[in-house]
Formats: C-alpha cells, structure tokens, sequence
C-alpha cells in the first residue's frame, strides 16, 4: 500500500449530508476530502429529487394546458416533446454541478472524483475516474454512500432490463405504455408524470393500497385522482414473471385474488423499495458493522462501530429524504465539534409525495397512533370546503388532523390537496412548538389561502 495521504475529514460519498459538512469543515479551517464516484453534488440534484420535480413540472404544465379549456383559454394540439423537456431539466442539472462545483471551490474541501473502498481503518482507497490511484487517511471518517433501487426476484425481470427512476428520467421518446411496478412514492409520481405526458399507464401494487403507510382514505382518495387521469391501478397483484424487455415490448404476469393475468407493455420500470450501497466497500476492513437490512449500524448520534467513523443519509437507515440528510450532517457537525446534544431519535419528521395534487404528512397517521396505543381525537376536512379551491377548480383532496386524547397538542397531520407541502410547515411549526391546536384553530389565516382551512378542519376537532 501506497503512503496515505493524510486528510482531517474524509466522506465517501457526495450526498447531501456529507457535502454540507465538507463544506462547513473545510471553511473551518480542516483539511477534507470528498470522494464520489459519478455524480457531484450526489443523486438529489443529478437524478432524483430536482429532475423528477423538473418533470413532474413538466408534466404538470402540460396538463394544465391540455385542460385550459375549462378555465376559458382554448388551445389546441397539445403534444410533448420528450426531447425538450430532457432538455429543460439537464439545463438545471448542469446548473447545479456548476453551483456544487463552485462551492467546493470556496469551501476548499477537495472533491475526488473516483470509486472508493476501505483498506483498513479510516482508509480508503481510490480508483480515480481518469486514471491512477489515490490513498486517504481521515483522522475522522463519514460514509455518505446513499442507496439504489431494489429489483425483486422475480422471474424474467432482472433479463428484461427495467428502468428504474434514474434511467426513466433519461427518457427522450415518450413510452406508449408504461408499466410501473410498486405504488409508492416514487411509483406514484413517475406514474402520473408519464400519462399526462401522454403515456397509457398501468400501476401494479402487490399490497392492498398504493401509499401503504398512508391511512386508507388518503390511499383511496389518491387512487381516485390517478384512475381518473387514466391511470390503472392494479392492487393485490403479485408479479409472478417477466418476459421481454423494457423499451420494446415487455410482459408481466400478476397473480391476483381475481386469477392470473398478464399486462403487455412497452416499457418497464421498477420502484419497489431501496437497498444501501453498502456492498463491496471494505467495512469489514473498517471496523464498520451492518444491520439485518444491509444499513450502517449507528447510534442516535449517526457514529458507527468503528472509532471516529461515522455515518449520513439512507445509507445509516436514515429516513429516505434529503431533508432528512440535511438534519444528519448537523447531528455529525456539532458532535464533531464536541459537546453536540442533536440526536435522531426526537426528530419531526415532514413528507411529502408531489403528485399534483400532493400529498403531505407530519408526525403519526391513524394507523401508526392505534398500533402505539395511542388514544387521539380527529377531525377531518375535504379540500372542497376550502374556499381557494372553488376559484382554483383544485377540489379533490383532504385534511385530517390527529389530537391527543387527553391533551390538546397536535401529534400528526394529513393533507392530499393543492400546497400541501407548504400548508404541512404551518402545522409543523405548531407541533414543534407544543401549541395547543387552538391557536391554530382560533389563528387570523389571509383569505384566500389554502392555510385557511385549518380553521374549520381544526374546529372540528371534539373537545375534551
């Protein structure tokens, strides 16, 4: 083995997480190295949360237009033209690899562009992307390696070459039919963006409901929305084989409580959970343990088993949001800097899945407060009775609030429903506060807004 170089901080992986505290470090005066082997800035920005909101943006656009009719404005002919919206968003890509660029530059932590592996503890070795090797030794390590998506055993499908969600965003032609295997987040959202681009869409979910977690009004609700846009969503549908391949003509056999069937398609994507990129990168050699499901075994404090090492983003386990990661590299950062008091296990945690309309969650759902024991007062409010959406045509949706049952202190929302994201903040702030959910309920809200409704959503909330 070549003589390390030797580096305070080394992160493997340019995650969200994992950069931010690079360039924090790297601004403080320690001397960081980042290594990452293909995308800078990490997935977030190049091939997964900005390029799919790009295009379900675009999606978005398309749909408005193909309705303007509706709202007075006719126009027709409306068509997509893949090629220009692969144009738009690589546009920003390349914009975020210069931004990421530049601030490597300015921070002064040093991005190395290669595949990296442990070789011994704090020791990575580098096989650069143009050539050669490098060495590193951090006095302290961070493994910032993410997550990749699983594709299940099933017969024929690994041969039919799927798409995940990072080569369905490289699609430049428009698929005649996309079959899209697993009704989550992702599922759910790729799905929608190609039938409004204009794609015949077929949704197979193995489970009783899309959006498992979810409570199931919310889950039936967001069938509703989707199978009136065209979508087919095919639920308690058990994929037994694959035949063909993506892209060309490709078959999938399901078996259902109804029999088996096949559904044909052109193209096949797969969004079925996620697996950490955990494999074939020495931390054996480490010191570093996995858990049961392949993740970095860490504490509530993000630190591994081995001295000095530690651990960011999905690939600890972590929630499987970039805002999430965000919150790590603060847990790393201020213990790091010793005396940090952040831990992950009192975290409030907001989702939100950005169909249009979104759907967007804090704290616990209904189902999660009665397998904790959980006693909670609800209310519930249809996004119809939320006078913005009258003027907007953007009635479909939901809000339900959960409130303790014995004190008044919000413990979880719920709301398919135009803004959902931004309404979801309001209430956010409230429960980070521990304010009663009457100063919510009696709060001055400006009309029109779609924040209004958590007044009568909360006025209906049964008093103690």
């Amino acid at each position: 083995m070549s003589q390390p170089e030797i580096f305070d901080v080394v992160v493997l992986g340019s995650g969200q997480g994992g950069k931010l505290l690079a360039w924090h470090l790297a601004k403080s005066g320690k001397k960081v190295a980042v290594v990452e082997r293909r995308w800078v800035g990490g997935s977030c920005p190049a091939v997964a949360c900005m390029p799919s909101k790009n295009e379900l943006w675009s999606a978005r656009v398309a749909h408005l237009v193909r309705n303007a009719g509706s709202f007075g404005t006719l126009f027709d002919g409306v068509r997509t033209d893949m090629r220009k919206v692969q144009k738009r968003k690589r546009m920003m890509v390349d914009r975020e690899i210069a931004l990421h660029l530049n601030a490597y530059k300015e921070s002064g932590a040093e991005l190395i562009m290669g595949s990296g592996r442990f070789i011994a503890p704090k020791t990575i070795e580098v096989a650069l992307n143009d050539g050669g090797m490098r060495v590193l030794s951090g006095r302290e390590c961070v493994i910032n390696v993410g997550s990749h998506a699983a594709i299940p055993d099933v017969p024929g499908l690994r041969e039919a070459r799927p798409l995940t969600h990072i080569e369905a965003l490289e699609l430049d032609e428009l698929p005649p039919h996309l079959i899209v295997l697993g009704g989550g987040y992702t599922g759910i959202e790729l799905a929608q963006t190609f039938r409004r681009f204009g794609s015949a869409v077929t949704v197979i979910e193995p489970g009783p409901q899309i959006m498992g977690r979810e409570d199931d009004e919310f889950s039936e609700e967001m069938s509703r929305i989707l199978r009136e846009e065209g979508i087919d969503i095919l639920l308690d549908a058990q994929p037994s084989t694959v035949s063909g391949q993506s892209g060309g003509s490709v078959s999938v056999t399901i078996r259902t409580p109804s029999g088996e069937r096949q559904i044909e398609g052109s193209h096949l994507l797969v969004a079925t959970g996620r697996i950490a990129n955990t494999a074939d990168i020495g931390l054996e050699k480490a010191g570093v343990s996995l858990d049961t499901r392949g993740f970095v075994q860490v504490d509530e404090h993000l630190k591994t088993t081995a001295p000095d090492v530690w651990a960011i983003g999905e690939c600890a386990g972590s929630p499987q949001f970039t805002h999430v990661s965000v919150d790590d590299f603060r847990i790393v950062h201020d213990h790091m800097a010793g005396g940090g008091k952040r831990t992950t296990t009192d975290r409030l945690i907001p989702q939100v899945m950005f169909t249009d309309p979104p759907l967007a969650r804090v704290g616990l759902s209904e189902d999660e407060a009665q397998r904790q024991d959980i006693a909670v007062r609800t209310a519930t409010l249809p996004m119809r009775n939320v006078l913005r959406t009258e003027a907007t045509d953007e009635t479909d949706g939901m809000m339900k609030v959960l409130v303790g049952a014995q004190h008044d202190q919000i413990i979880g929302f719920a709301m398919i429903g135009s803004e959902a994201g931004e309404v979801v903040a309001a209430v956010q702030t409230a429960m980070l506060a521990k304010l009663p959910y009457t100063t919510l309920r009696d709060a001055v809200f400006a009309h029109l807004t779609i924040a209004e409704g958590l007044g009568p959503l909360l006025g209906d909330v049964p008093t103690l």
